[in-house]
């Protein structure tokens, strides 16, 4: 199973960015995806799942609103669209699928600064 996101970067206040994360390795059309974060000092928390086949969304309170998950089964590829970004959400943002254990990416780096 490999996990590899892209699409973090520098963002001010208000902004918007789209992370991707391409899977490979398993069936990825079979199984839910998450999206979660950590900032520094702090644990790793959920941002969003997706179901298998996307029609179920899940997310957290703090994101709700502004963030989107998506997913493209034909291509292997999860989604986050984060608009109205605030400096709170500067973390690391990783990919994650449970494909019998916890499958991790290595993050791409979100920083929310003017």
């Amino acid at each position: 199973v490999q996990l590899v996101e892209s699409g973090g970067g520098l963002v001010q206040p208000g902004g918007s960015l789209r992370l991707s994360c391409a899977a490979s390795g398993f069936t990825f059309s079979r199984y839910a995806m998450s999206w979660y974060r950590q900032a520094d000092g702090n644990e790793r928390e959920l941002v969003a799942r997706i179901s298998d086949a996307g029609g179920i969304t899940n997310y957290a309170d703090s994101m709700k609103g502004r963030f989107t998950i998506s997913r493209d089964n034909a291509a292997n590829t999860v989604y986050l669209q984060m608009n109205s970004l605030k400096l709170e959400d500067t973390a690391v943002y990783y990919c994650n699928v449970r494909y019998g254990i916890d499958y991790w990416g290595k993050g791409t780096l979100v920083t929310v600064s003017s």
